[in-house]
C-alpha cells in the first residue's frame, strides 16, 4: 500500500515508517527535516530499509504549509498520516502566527491535497490532549507523589467539552475538528486520534516536548533539569510501539475509523507523575542522585491528564501493552547505547 507520513522523519513517523516497511509497504516520507534529529532519523530509516525491510522508500523534503508540494506528494496515496506539526506551547506563545500556518494551515492543506489526491485515502490527524484545556472545572486531589482527578476514575473521556488553551491548543484544535468535518462534508476517511504523552526511542526530547525523553537524556548526560510546578503533574504515558498499533488497525480497518476520534494514551492504568515518580525511576537507572530546578507553572499545564480509552478498545481492540517503568528502561538503555546521538 502507498502510504504518506508528513513529519515521517520525526519521532513517531520514523518508527511508524519503518514498521511500514518491514511490512512491505510504499511509504513516503515527507518532512522539512527542521527538527532536531530528523536527518539522523532519516539516515537511520534509509538503513532499516537497506537491511531488513520489502517495502519502498521515498524522501520528500517539504513543508506542510506549501499546498502544492502536500497536493504533489498525496497523489495516489491510499493513506496519510499527519503528524507533521509545531509541538510546544511555549513556542506557540511566543510566535502564534507561525505556530498557525503549521498545524491549522499546514492540516487544511495536507485534507485538501487528501481530497483532490484521486484514491480517497484514510487521513489519521495526530491530534492532542492540549484540545481539553486546563480543564479547570475537572476536581483534582492532592497526594504525596503526584494529583489525581477527584472523580473521573477511568480518566478523561472523548465527550469532554473542548477548551482550547494556548495558541497550539486552538491550532491543534484546528485541524482535530476540519479532519473530522471532512468526513462528514466530503466523506473522506478520517480519524482523530487525541495522543497523551508518547515516549520510546528515537526521541530527541527536548524540554519543551517530549518531556520524558528529555529527563532521560539530560540525565544520561548530565545536564540540567528545569521542573515547572511542583512535579506531581500526572499524565498517562503511551509507549510507542503501542501507538503505532493503532495506526496500524487505522491502516488495515478505515472502514471502522471513519470520522471517528479516540483518546489514545496509557489510561488510567499507566500514569506517571512528570517529577515525583520519574525521578526515582531515573536515579535508580542512573544509580546517583539528580538535582533538579523548581520553576513557576507554564500556562494550560494540567495537574491531571489521564484520557479515557474504552472506547479505542471497544471499537478498535486496542489496549496498550508496555507499562512506564519499562517503558522508561527501554528509553534508557537506548539513550545510554546511543550517547553520541546527543552530543
Amino acid at each position: 500500500m502507498k502510504v504518506l507520513i508528513t513529519g515521517g522523519a520525526g519521532f513517531i513517523g520514523c518508527n511508524w515508517a519503518a514498521r511500514l516497511l518491514r511490512g512491505g509497504h510504499e511509504v513516503t516520507v515527507f518532512d522539512n527535516l527542521s527538527r532536531k534529529g530528523a536527518a539522523a532519523n532519516l539516515e537511520w530509516l534509509r538503513a532499516q530499509r537497506a537491511q531488513k525491510s520489502q517495502g519502498k522508500l521515498h524522501f520528500v523534503r517539504g513543508d506542510v504549509r506549501d499546498a502544492a508540494a502536500m497536493a504533489e506528494a498525496a497523489k495516489g496515496q491510499k493513506a496519510i498520516y499527519h503528524l507533521a506539526a509545531q509541538v510546544a506551547v511555549t513556542t506557540s506563545v511566543t510566535d502564534p502566527r507561525e505556530d498557525f500556518e503549521i498545524n491549522a494551515l499546514g492540516t487544511f492543506n495536507v485534507l485538501e491535497a487528501a481530497r483532490a489526491a484521486g484514491t480517497q485515502p484514510m487521513v489519521a490527524y495526530a491530534s492532542t490532549n492540549k484540545v481539553y484545556g486546563g480543564m479547570e472545572e475537572v476536581r483534582v486531589a492532592e497526594e504525596a507523589t503526584r494529583w489525581r482527578y477527584a472523580d473521573l476514575l477511568m480518566g478523561l473521556p472523548e465527550t469532554q467539552p473542548l477548551d482550547f488553551h494556548s495558541p497550539y491548543g486552538c491550532s491543534k484544535g484546528a485541524g482535530d475538528q476540519y479532519a473530522r468535518d471532512y468526513a462528514r462534508i466530503y466523506d473522506l476517511p478520517t480519524v482523530v486520534f487525541r495522543q497523551s504523552c508518547i515516549y520510546g526511542l528515537r526521541q530527541f526530547g527536548v524540554e519543551d516536548q517530549g518531556w520524558l525523553a528529555h529527563f532521560v537524556i539530560a540525565t544520561a548526560k548530565g545536564r540540567a533539569i528545569n521542573i515547572y510546578g511542583d512535579g506531581k503533574q500526572v499524565r498517562d504515558m503511551l509507549w510507542v510501539d503501542d501507538l503505532l498499533d493503532a495506526y496500524e488497525i487505522a491502516l488495515n480497518h478505515p472502514e471502522k475509523i471513519a470520522g471517528r476520534i479516540y483518546n489514545i494514551g496509557g489510561g488510567p492504568d499507566f500514569t506517571l507523575s512528570i517529577w515525583t515518580e520519574v525521578g526515582p525511576i531515573l536515579e535508580s537507572l542512573a544509580g546517583r542522585k539528580i538535582e533538579v530546578r523548581y520553576g513557576d507553572w507554564r500556562p494550560g499545564d494540567q495537574k491531571v491528564y489521564i484520557s479515557d480509552i474504552r472506547k479505542a478498545e471497544a471499537e478498535l481492540g486496542w489496549k496498550p501493552m508496555v507499562s512506564p517503568p519499562e517503558g522508561v528502561k527501554r528509553l534508557w538503555e537506548w539513550v545510554s547505547a546511543n550517547a553520541s546521538l546527543f552530543d
